[in-house]
């Protein structure tokens, strides 16, 4: 069912004016996004007429804009991409990691997006898989999957990388599966500080190789000597790698990674309200506990459309990433030995799907069936259908 409230509701009223007064200051990605959530599942997208086959009723359906930042058109790519992943959960417990960056440094990261959320994936991995295979702690080659997230709860810039991780991994020779506490996966201070050195080291030689660029605000750290001002309190405080409890089983997982890999800034169903005192919506507030934590906000649409657009990010990046066990074409064959080692079977290879003749939704008035009746192409208004095919299509039937 529909929401009353959308985003792309916001955005058809107040973008053009937001575009307008910021005209060569967005984008082309966030003009790109706009726009498509915009037009998304209306005429422009172009779409198809549907037909009931007993009683005449007719329906138009338009096409989605799949855009990854749109909130209507996540749903579908999550469920094909949880799909494809649930024959990688093997029958251990799993934990919950995630990396966090400083304010400062997440200050750097909103003007160098591709760079430094890059980075934020490179270092974030790399310490797990290095505490991880220390003897001195798990001792083996552990799998993750990652996931970036750049918003808090009320829209505010705040990149942090969000893991899942099996509770322990193939020992160094590969013959024996090394098991992790029931409770327990890594120290959580040891991996903020190996992130926080690997982060900052690898920040500073991005920074050396001039690919780090600075406007506004920031322009004064493009001097290597500001830079390291800058950095110097961030050099010295701890950095916070949160450790959530394992989950209970692998349904748990799935359930988990449905709501959060394919998550946008902020979904429809936590918009209530849209007038001329602005756009209201639910946020947590994490400071508080209980009841408490739920809270509600109110911004300029102007203000809601600056802080949806803060979390577009570069054409063509990847915010869900595999490493380790998981990682590229060695996955299968990783995961085929893990089985083995932990004794249990391969999962029944998927059966080939099998289509219904027919998916639409059935006919709202009768219950009868929906048959296409027209297709038409974008910026195309369709027409009614025409008698004859109605009567054509409940001869057919």
């Amino acid at each position: 069912m529909r929401a009353s409230i959308e985003v792309a509701d916001i955005f058809r009223a107040a973008g053009p004016a937001y575009r307008a007064a910021r005209a060569g200051h967005l984008s082309l990605d966030q003009l790109k996004v706009m726009s498509a959530i915009e037009h998304c599942r209306t005429a422009v997208m172009g779409g198809h007429v549907e037909a009931c086959t007993d009683c005449g009723h007719w329906r138009v359906a338009y096409n989605s804009c799949r855009n990854r930042h749109c909130p209507r058109c996540q749903g579908a790519a999550a469920r094909t991409w949880l799909a494809e992943r649930e024959a990688d959960l093997l029958p251990v417990g799993y934990f919950h990691v995630v990396f966090t960056l400083p304010t400062e440094v997440a200050d750097i990261a909103w003007q160098n997006k591709s760079a430094v959320y890059g980075l934020l994936f490179q270092a974030a991995s790399e310490t797990m898989t290095t505490i991880a295979a220390d003897p001195k702690h798990l001792g083996a080659r552990i799998g993750i999957t990652a996931v970036l997230h750049t918003w808090g709860s009320a829209m505010t810039h705040h990149p942090h990388i969000h893991m899942i991780v099996p509770g322990g991994g193939l020992s160094p020779d590969g013959k024996r599966w090394v098991s992790s506490r029931p409770a327990f996966l890594l120290p959580v201070r040891v991996l903020g500080k190996l992130f926080r050195r690997l982060f900052l080291t690898r920040l500073m030689a991005l920074h050396e190789a001039g690919r780090l660029g600075f406007h506004g605000s920031l322009a004064h750290l493009t001097d290597r000597r500001a830079f390291l001002r800058h950095l110097t309190p961030v050099r010295k405080k701890r950095w916070v790698v949160y450790a959530k409890p394992p989950f209970a089983g692998p349904e748990t997982v799935l359930a988990y990674l449905s709501r959060y890999t394919h998550r946008v800034a902020i979904s429809n169903s936590r918009l209530l309200r849209f007038d001329q005192a602005g756009v209201t919506f639910r946020y947590k507030d994490y400071r508080c506990d209980g009841a408490d934590r739920q809270q509600v906000m109110t911004l300029t649409a102007d203000e809601f459309i600056r802080r949806f657009l803060l979390h577009v990010l570069p054409k063509g990046f990847h915010r869900i990433r595999h490493y380790g066990l998981l990682a590229g074409a060695t996955r299968k064959a990783h995961l085929e030995r893990a089985r083995k080692l932990l004794g249990v079977a391969p999962p029944a290879p998927p059966n080939a799907p099998v289509q219904p003749d027919d998916i639409r939704p059935p006919c709202p008035c009768c219950g009868g069936r929906m048959v296409v009746v027209e297709t038409f192409e974008r910026q195309c208004q369709p027409r009614a259908p025409p008698a004859h095919v109605l009567l054509s299509g409940m001869q057919a039937s």
